[in-house]
């Protein structure tokens, strides 16, 4: 074995640290491929990135701009080591590894610490070289960042690409032992459950107090495998009222364990642990109400709960020749099953879907052979399945049939494709979401692929069959109460781009009113005689006669326009363009690596009022959503809401314009008063936000469009809107 000298390690004209070729012999005819065995060893006195004097490194290598492999996190280490190998497969020596090496940050953008190339040609073949890589700053040549130590063997694999292709997924599987759990296998665990298990978090009691002011900002979190929920934060409090429900689903026919932490909620700092209890489904009987109130371990204080469990039919998946709506008995049953006749039984079995996932065309190439193995995710709301990994194909066929029980109509549907990566995380490949609403019943449909963040397309198609068949009374009377809330995904992070999309909704909104007090005033200022004795006449008769049930007969009225207008075949749905232009070049570039190194000194300033802005960006998407959301259940946008909106405004209509106010308003109160009283567990919730969570805002109606598939495709066209 071989030590690489050090007068080899100079510097390129950018300023990052490289290997040069130096006075490499000539090399014979190149093979078809070669493989690349790289040891991860350690890094030596690197740079500090940390208020608290240290850094939390990990390394990626890539080649030809592609991330091939990227190590764990050693956590306030200057000096870690990794001792981590990697086999890669390499086409072309010309390419060098780019070395990077960044210092990870929990919900911040993780900062530069160094850059180093390795190139490849002069490395002598089937030999181990001891390599000592010096990293470098582009920005700031001079500055002393530390080194990594690797050790690199270089071997031509000669023969068929597919034996080396084999050579690589085995070696793959070695050196994969001891990465964290892929995200294939996170799915492939979540295939099949066999209940669910409801909590509702009532309250807390006497909780440790963890400010300097007395008090706590608690939540909860709870985990049951990898299914995670987070509460709402209850500012300033030791016996915090939260009334939230989660649902888990069960794998286990013997139940399992939901651990559950509380945290307080810190602003620029992290969060203060406060305790933590476990709950063993195990001894808590089926289809039974439990309440618990658990005492918090390692903290002070009681955490009050209902659990239950209950029995569910189980999602399902098969093969194309296992078909349950195919079978005419089968789809006969289940269409009686939801009939109108049976709209009173089990309320919360509102329908079932079916999704045959056939095949899918013209994926992006993720692997450096020019390959991808896809594998497709389903999911509807917290349920997923997936299918099988095709290997080394960019045009997979999976044939097979998801079965799901719908609980929410207003469910969307989404399907994923990843490409299966042996030693990492699988990368994503394109995605499209359908609303349940939206689906022709067994129409064979080509959708094209989009990006991440759905705003706009990537590579490929994807092509669906899917079947609905539910109950609308059940649907109808589901919309009415709160939605079912997903899985705890990634926290959200500052987003300038994000930030100014909502923005210009805001301000959208805020300008179409400015706009109609204008139309209104002019009235007054009578800019047009005709108009203005119209608005006169109309007043007069309107104050006149005014009743009490005009307000929802006025609501039925745009609605009514606007279905007329739609059916004419004029669309008034005219912003839905203006939304596509607004996010159309808000797709974010996220590899952000090569950063200014004192950027470090900017993210430190801005730490303190993170949470802040996070807060004004989710407040400024709530207000544009709803907004959006009003403007579109008037807009005919789902149809089946805007005929739920008619029969409960026509109904409004009825019973004001029978019923005197003060019965209704006296009805109301009396409900409001006494409903703790009849229950003190009950989830407090409004009607009219929880109709409206299901009507789609702006945003949502444009990542739910299909996109118009291109009867021409060029297998070179680079799409402006690649995955991140």
């Amino acid at each position: 074995m071989l030590t690489w000298p050090h007068s080899t390690v100079g510097q390129s004209h950018t300023g990052t640290s490289i290997v040069d070729p130096c006075n490499a012999e000539p090399a014979p005819p190149s093979p078809a491929m070669y493989q690349l065995d790289i040891v991860l060893k350690k890094g030596n006195n690197l740079a500090i990135r940390d208020r608290t004097g240290t850094s939390d490194p990990y390394v990626k290598f890539k080649i030809q701009g592609k991330e091939v492999f990227r190590s764990k996190t050693i956590h306030k280490n200057l000096n870690p080591v990794w001792d981590e190998r990697a086999s890669l497969l390499v086409e072309s020596l010309r390419d060098p590894l780019y070395v990077k090496v960044f210092d990870y940050d929990f919900g911040l953008q993780d900062d530069f610490m160094g850059s180093a190339y390795l190139y490849l040609e002069s490395l002598e073949h089937h030999r181990t070289l001891e390599v000592t890589l010096d990293l470098k700053d582009p920005h700031y040549p001079d500055h002393n960042l530390g080194s990594l130590d690797l050790s690199v063997t270089l071997s031509p694999r000669e023969g068929d690409m597919r034996d080396a292709t084999m050579l690589l997924r085995r070696n793959w599987k070695r050196s994969s032992k001891c990465q964290s759990m892929r995200l294939s296998d996170v799915h492939r665990k979540a295939q099949l459950w066999r209940g669910i298990v409801s909590i509702s978090l009532i309250e807390g009691r006497g909780l440790q107090p963890m400010d300097d002011n007395g008090r706590s900002d608690p939540y909860v979190k709870f985990r049951m495998g990898h299914q995670k929920y987070k509460s709402k934060t209850i500012p300033k409090t030791l016996n915090p009222q939260w009334r939230e429900q989660f649902d888990f689903h069960m794998y286990e026919e013997q139940g399992g364990y939901v651990d559950i932490t509380v945290w307080d909620k810190d602003a620029g700092k992290k969060d203060d642990f406060m305790g933590k209890c476990t709950i063993d489904l195990s001894l808590l009987s089926k289809e039974h109400t439990h309440k618990l109130e658990l005492l918090l371990e390692e903290g002070e204080g009681v955490l009050v709960m209902l659990v239950t469990l209950t029995a569910s039919a189980a999602v399902s998946i098969s093969d194309m020749s296992v078909n349950v709506l195919d079978d005419p008995h089968e789809r006969l049953q289940i269409k009686q099953r939801y009939s109108l006749w049976r709209s009173l039984r089990n309320l919360k079995d509102v329908g079932v879907v079916q999704v045959k996932v056939i095949r899918a065309e013209g994926l992006m190439a993720a692997d450096v052979t020019g390959k991808s193995d896809p594998f497709c995710v389903v999911e509807l709301s917290n349920d997923r399945l997936q299918t099988h990994t095709v290997y080394k194909n960019l045009n997979p066929e999976w044939n097979k049939v998801f079965t799901f029980n719908v609980k929410d109509i207003h469910t969307v549907l989404e399907v994923t494709v990843y490409d299966e990566d042996r030693d990492r995380s699988a990368d994503f490949l394109g995605k499209v979401a359908i609303p349940l609403l939206n689906i022709q019943n067994g129409e064979r449909k080509a959708y094209a692929l989009k990006s991440k963040e759905l705003t706009g397309p990537t590579k490929g198609v994807i092509f669906l069959e899917i079947d609905v068949i539910f109950n609308a009374v059940k649907a109808g009377l589901r919309t009415l109460i709160p939605i079912e809330q997903k899985y705890i995904e990634e926290d959200p992070k500052v987003s300038k781009q994000l930030l100014l999309r909502n923005f210009n909704r805001v301000r959208r909104c805020i300008m179409f009113i400015i706009n109609t007090g204008y139309y209104i005033n002019s009235c007054f200022e009578w800019e047009s005689p005709q108009r203005s004795i119209c608005a006169f006449v109309l007043f007069v008769v309107l104050v006149w006669n005014f009743e009490l049930y005009m307000i929802p007969l006025a609501l039925l009225l745009p609605l009514a326009w606007n279905y007329i207008l739609i059916t004419s075949g004029k669309d008034t749905r005219q912003d839905v363009q203006a939304m596509e232009d607004l996010m159309e070049d808000e797709d974010e570039d996220f590899d952000k690596d090569d950063r200014d190194s004192e950027r470090k000194g900017f993210m430190n300033k801005i730490y303190a009022i993170q949470d802040v802005c996070i807060s004004v960006q989710n407040a400024l998407d709530e207000v544009a959503s709803y907004g959006e959301r009003i403007k579109n259940t008037f807009n005919w946008t789902v149809p089946f809401l805007s005929w739920l909106a008619i029969v409960a405004l026509g109904m409004a209509t009825v019973i004001v314009y029978f019923i005197p106010l003060r019965y209704i308003v006296l009805a109301w109160g009396v409900n409001k008063f006494t409903k703790k009283l009849r229950d003190p567990y009950t989830i407090d919730n409004n009607e009219i936000l929880d109709f409206l969570s299901r009507v789609p805002s702006d945003v949502q109606v444009v990542q739910y469009r299909e996109l118009k598939l291109d009867p021409n495709p060029s297998p070179n066209k680079r799409k402006k809107n690649n995955p991140g």
